[in-house]
């Protein structure tokens, strides 16, 4: 592949057509994070999270930029030194002249990102946003649709794990009940428990609940299914880098082979 260097702005503009930052939640940290619009770039990594592993592959492998979903920094930094973990990696980053940008939250809510990919490898029919944008009626936050019929949670379950290479997840209510209409929010999911029982939805797919959170939704009469955070999004960092690369031509990108899930489980499913 010959790779042509585009303008930073170029390859953010295709990152915004593809997830735009209006879709953003208003608390989330999203756009250009490290860089300046200056720079040429050839090379993009995307990632889940920007860990020490995944800056030290970029630096090496000479990207130009890492598109991480999660944000870094995420809050205001006070003073960007290397004693602290984030601030060594961003100092490291700036010294190799590596520009960072997230989408986050946007890429969860856009036509065709996190939430519409998780629908599809669950092999929801009759997909929606649980909160439609008003702009973009096929965008907006977390998804619902029908599961197959007849399926049991469990059996939905495991199933989904399998596609997206899960080691396991966990259940909350009962597995033996069947999975109806479900409601979907890729990662931290519990803000979308209420919105799903509201909707109608009988399962609550997320990647992360806690545990008074879940009580909450079989308190609803909702079954749960959590993925875990990293399996319920990592899956869509390759897919995010073969769309942008079809966007930029002669760029070149592609998804972190450094990155794993940080939490090990010991049993699976």
């Amino acid at each position: 592949m010959i790779v042509v260097m585009s303008s930073l702005a170029t390859v953010t503009a295709a990152l915004e057509h593809l997830a735009p930052l209006r879709l953003a939640a208003e608390w989330d940290s999203v756009g250009l994070l490290v860089g300046s619009r200056r720079e040429r770039i050839g090379r993009v990594l995307t990632c889940l999270t920007l860990s020490a592993a995944v800056a030290e592959e970029a630096i090496d492998g000479g990207f130009d930029l890492i598109v991480t979903h999660h944000p870094l920094p995420f809050r205001p930094v006070a003073r960007l030194t290397d004693t602290t973990p984030t601030g060594g990696l961003l100092l490291d980053l700036t010294s190799a002249g590596v520009a960072v940008w997230s989408s986050h939250t946007a890429w969860d809510s856009a036509a065709g990102g996190i939430n519409d990919q998780l629908a599809a490898a669950a092999g929801l029919s009759a997909v929606t946003p649980l909160v439609p944008d008003a702009v973009a009626p096929l965008a907006g936050f977390g998804r619902m649709g029908l599961a197959p019929a007849r399926h049991s949670v469990v059996e939905f379950a495991r199933q989904l794990a399998a596609r997206l290479g899960a080691p396991g997840t966990h259940l909350a209510g009962d597995p033996d009940r069947e999975v109806g209409r479900v409601g979907i929010v890729c990662g931290s999911g519990a803000e979308g428990i209420p919105i799903a029982h509201q909707a109608g939805c009988d399962t609550f797919l997320t990647g992360e609940l806690k545990l008074h959170d879940a009580l909450h939704a079989t308190a609803l009469g909702m079954q749960a299914v959590v993925l875990g955070h990293h399996a319920s999004e990592r899956f869509s960092m390759p897919v995010l880098a073969e769309r942008l690369a079809s966007l930029v031509p002669g760029l070149e990108c592609r998804a972190s082979a450094a990155e794993s899930d940080p939490l090990i489980p010991l049993c699976s499913l």
